[in-house]
């Protein structure tokens, strides 16, 4: 333990990650335990151009106070370049052994540096943590699945210990026969008090809103948030909209984000004028929790989508939520009739199907907001502490 009487925890990550760093500020308030993040590149801090948005951005907020982060050797020009043979990062190496830490977490396996990050950490005797995504409803073929199988299998017996984001992934683990005293509860969580707090406005506040948005009524705003890339399926949204719109229904659809998809989705919007569309663009962190509070029901159709912590923030604005069934989040935060509806991924008709119940009744939504928000408040960085802290105790980090 650090002089300071507390455990000293490694996060090594790709770049600041604005899900992330509230959470390591969290854990650093805790009496036991201090997170220091190990940065491999500036991503986030500096005006990148993101692959998925298609556009150069930095987060508008803070990403460092609270923690007293580690930026490895090259993190100023490094590009994110997710790969398992990419951004092996040498200098990682002697980050983890002069760091003086207890346990090292790393965050799954898609980038070198976490694989050299083990390594160093196994080479000082210090136990490694993994926290990943993957869940077994994620497709892959068969042959890319037993090899996996085979491979992690070996790896994951390495591992001194996983924190487990919710039921999928603890499943996954299971699948390759991690035992349940290495699992630690680490439910993956957004910043939920500062999500819900910006997102409450009054209705004057709310109408001002929607009007920058070119809503002037008060009929319900349908909100997809997210990349505009084709695993999302915003396209489907279009469809799903054009189906409801003619069976009577009045709304108004916002696509908030951006992507390779941009162009795409706008002509296929312009192509249906009778429907009210709408494009904000890109939203950046400290502006989201407002488009939540203006919007009445959020929706995310992806495929192949590890979890989905947009699902979180849209329900700490206490929203409905109508999402596909391939989501790794749902499971655990999206209750069919309760504060939301599920689907099958690419199935338009099941989305219209999810969707039409909640659009046509105000009470509902209202009704499955609140159910939203009961939902989260107990999906929270409380929790992590408190699975981290088991998690070290067992491994002997902290006393008992």
């Amino acid at each position: 333990m650090s002089g300071r009487g507390k455990a000293r925890v490694a996060f090594v990550n790709s770049h600041p990650i604005q899900y992330f760093v509230p959470l390591y500020r969290h854990i650093n308030r805790s009496p036991d335990i201090e997170a220091v993040p190990v940065y491999i590149t500036k991503h986030g801090l500096r005006n990148d151009v993101d692959p998925g948005f298609k556009q150069a951005f930095s987060w508008d907020i803070d990403l460092l106070s609270g923690t007293d982060p580690i930026f490895v050797d090259g993190a100023e020009t490094r590009r994110l370049d997710p790969g398992a043979t990419k951004m092996i990062a040498p200098g990682v190496w002697s980050a983890i052994r002069n760091g003086g830490f207890d346990a090292v977490v790393i965050h799954g396996h898609r980038i070198g540096a976490n694989h050299v990050a083990t390594l160093a950490a196994k080479s000082m005797g210090i136990p490694v943590i993994s926290r990943g995504e993957t869940h077994l409803a994620l497709p892959r073929s068969g042959f890319k699945e037993r090899l996996r199988s085979l491979l992690f299998r070996r790896y994951y017996a390495w591992l001194d210990g996983f924190l487990a984001i919710g039921t999928l992934n603890r499943d996954f683990y299971r699948s390759l026969d991690v035992p349940e005293s290495k699992q630690f509860d680490f439910p993956y969580t957004v910043d939920n008090d500062r999500m819900g707090e910006a997102a409450r406005m009054s209705d004057e506040d709310r109408q001002a809103y929607r009007a920058s948005l070119g809503i002037l009524d008060s009929l319900p705003i349908l909100l997809f948030a997210s990349k505009f890339i084709e695993r999302k399926h915003p396209d489907h949204l279009i469809d799903a909209a054009r189906i409801l719109k003619d069976r009577g229904h009045d709304f108004h659809l916002v696509l908030a984000g951006a992507g390779e998809m941009d162009a795409q989705l706008r002509e296929h919007a312009a192509a249906h004028p009778d429907l009210s569309i709408k494009f904000p663009g890109f939203i950046n962190q400290s502006a989201l929790p407002r488009l939540f509070g203006a919007s009445d029901i959020f929706i995310l159709p992806s495929e192949a989508e590890p979890w989905g912590l947009i699902i979180n923030e849209a329900m700490c604005a206490g929203l409905p939520i109508v999402a596909s069934r391939e989501i790794g989040s749902v499971t655990d935060l999206v209750e069919d009739g309760v504060n939301g509806a599920t689907f099958d991924a690419g199935d338009i008709a099941g989305l219209v199907a999810a969707l039409e119940p909640i659009v046509a009744n105000a009470k509902l939504q209202q009704a499955m907001g609140e159910a939203s928000l009961s939902k989260i408040s107990v999906w929270n960085y409380d929790r992590c502490v408190e699975g981290l802290r088991v998690g070290l105790q067992r491994l002997g980090k902290l006393p008992q």
